[in-house]
């Protein structure tokens, strides 16, 4: 009866791991659709520098309205960092956060060898996973 009770605890676990890869996959995804969508903007103020730059070598008249631009793009450029440093993941998702209540690792900062521990059921990639998510939200080096 207890090979039956293990398989069963195991056949959890490895649920519960698979439901958290496909979380810790999603979180990803949507990060990697917030880069891309940075990524875009810095592209059309860099086209927008670049046109202005034809024009001032077109037209004398353009070097104090060009500066006003330089200006107005380098004050957008600024807010598109702000607003990236704010889309940064600062914190862990639930399945983590329960992992290292559970193992009795939580904190600002986790000592590496409590983290391999906790882990050490997960797969090699699920570590990984796990391990840059709290390197993103600032919880180890």
């Amino acid at each position: 009866m207890e090979h039956t009770e293990m398989i069963d605890q195991l056949t959890a676990a490895a649920d519960r791991l698979a439901a958290a890869a496909e979380t810790l996959d999603r979180v990803l995804g949507k990060l990697d659709a917030q880069q891309e969508a940075l990524n875009a903007k810095v592209d059309r103020i860099v086209a927008a520098v670049e046109e202005c730059e034809v024009e001032a070598d077109s037209d004398p008249d353009i070097p104090h309205e060009l500066e006003q631009r330089v200006a107005e793009l380098e004050k957008v450029n600024t807010e598109l960092k702000a607003q990236a440093a704010r889309l940064t993941r600062k914190t862990l998702s639930p399945f983590v956060s329960a992992l290292l209540v559970k193992s009795g690792a939580e904190g600002e900062r986790i000592e590496s060898s409590a983290i391999d521990k906790t882990l050490q059921a997960l797969s090699v990639e699920q570590r990984i996973a796990v391990k840059a998510e709290m390197a993103r939200a600032g919880m180890i080096e």
